[in-house]
């Protein structure tokens, strides 16, 4: 207890003594589905774009196209809960896939790739002054000070698998083809609110090896990121 308060008091120096901050990685996150037939070119450009140091790709698998035959092999009920978040904040009438989500500020379909990498490289560009962050040992992060935007923030925990995977539905629309998809998001959990000043989160326990952890900062209820922590 008393290392994790120590390191929050070198965090809150550490913030108050830094005069810049480095950008975070824009977060972009996919909201496709293997039952959906036009989301292939989605899931290509995300695997693509998780090759970018400049950018946190990450695939999210919704469960609502189930019925039309094939259970998605990665989808969960709260990835779906996540993108209709969005689509109220970001004024959505009504959850679609391929979507992608960038910064939590904009969206868009993910059959227009033409139109999605200016959009991330215009969010690159965009000037960003995040509170410090950083993970104290093996399972707990800390997020410091600054402002909060109106509403409050949410800290969130993803774990995500890095690798390329394979997939062929043997049902619905996409029966018989082979699906790439990278970054699959296997868990996303509130660690709690974040009210501006230095807070140590303790992270769940990990039980899939080989996923990575990252942890975002965010206006609450879908709003834009304001911190990314990657290990």
């Amino acid at each position: 207890m008393r290392s994790v308060a120590l390191s929050l008091l070198l965090l809150l120096c550490t913030s108050a003594a830094a005069p810049a901050f480095a950008r975070p990685p824009v977060v972009v996150e996919l909201f496709t589905a293997q039952g959906c037939s036009s989301c292939g070119k989605a899931n290509a450009l995300v695997s693509d774009l998780a090759q970018r140091d400049d950018v946190l790709a990450l695939t999210f698998a919704v469960d609502y196209w189930d019925y039309l035959g094939w259970p998605d092999t990665f989808a969960k009920p709260e990835f779906a809960e996540r993108q209709r978040a969005y689509a109220h904040r970001l004024e959505v009438a009504e959850v679609y896939t391929p979507q992608i989500v960038i910064d939590g500020r904009a969206q868009i379909s993910g059959v227009r790739p033409d139109r999605i990498e200016p959009l991330v490289d215009q969010a690159a560009r965009r000037a960003m002054d995040p509170p410090d962050t950083q993970f104290l040992g093996t399972n707990r992060a800390a997020v410091g000070s600054g402002p909060v935007p109106r509403g409050g923030a949410d800290v969130w925990m993803i774990r995500y698998d890095p690798r390329e995977q394979e997939v062929t539905p043997k049902k619905g629309d996409n029966r018989g083809q082979t699906l790439v998809q990278r970054n699959v998001v296997r868990e996303v959990v509130r660690l709690g609110a974040w009210r501006g000043k230095p807070t140590a989160y303790r992270l769940p326990v990990a039980h899939v090896e080989g996923l990575e952890t990252v942890v975002i900062v965010q206006a609450a209820k879908g709003g834009k990121v304001i911190a990314v922590l990657a290990k």
